[in-house]
């Protein structure tokens, strides 16, 4: 009888441990998917501040160089192509083309001395560039998350919790193959 009441009891331990270690374990899934979508949110709000400044960028230059449209028209496109990007593949894709549209941008800055001349024209710069690099952050911490956020969901028996409760991989950040190739340094120095 004793050792009934002895196995009993055991055995609810048991089931009570089991309970426990399954709630920890979603509540840490819970967890790591609130940081990956909080760090995603993170680049969202960033994006929203460069849309916002290479805005006011294009309006306050179209004054200065009303003869350069093509070079405005593929800023501003390249803008709109950030603004639909929904995914991390295409955001990197419309971030590439953006930086490629302020480098032509920047190359003929140069050839406008009055341009070059205006406060604001430079302060938009600066804080287009400042943004730029807090995105590059962001999106270092948001692939971290996410990495650790895939790892676990593989794992054992972590994976028997995640594909129950319906948890999927995140995708990365990636470079685009423009920004993985080769720099021919002199077409640089010809282009400037």
């Amino acid at each position: 009888m004793v050792l009934e009441i002895i196995g009993g009891f055991v055995a609810i331990v048991l089931v009570v441990l089991a309970v426990a270690y399954v709630i920890s374990m979603y509540n840490q899934l819970v967890r790591l998917n609130r940081r990956v979508d909080q760090a995603k949110q993170n680049i969202d709000v960033l994006l929203k501040r460069r849309q916002d400044e290479l805005t006011k960028l294009i309006d306050a230059t179209r004054e200065f160089m009303e003869h350069e449209e093509e070079l405005l028209s593929a800023l501003t496109e390249a803008r709109e192509r950030a603004e639909q990007a929904r995914t991390p593949t295409e955001q990197a894709s419309a971030d590439q083309a953006i930086r490629d549209a302020l480098a032509g941008f920047r190359a003929r800055f140069e050839a406008y001395p009055e341009l070059r001349s205006q406060t604001n024209m430079l302060q938009f710069q600066e804080r287009i560039s400042d943004v730029e690099s807090q995105i590059a952050d962001r999106r270092e911490f948001y692939n971290e998350a996410a990495t650790r956020y895939n790892t676990r969901i593989k794992q054992f028996p972590w994976v028997i919790v995640a594909k129950q409760l319906g948890y999927t991989e995140r995708e990365l950040f990636t470079a685009t193959d423009e920004e993985t190739a080769d720099i021919d340094i002199s077409e640089q120095f010809a282009a400037a």
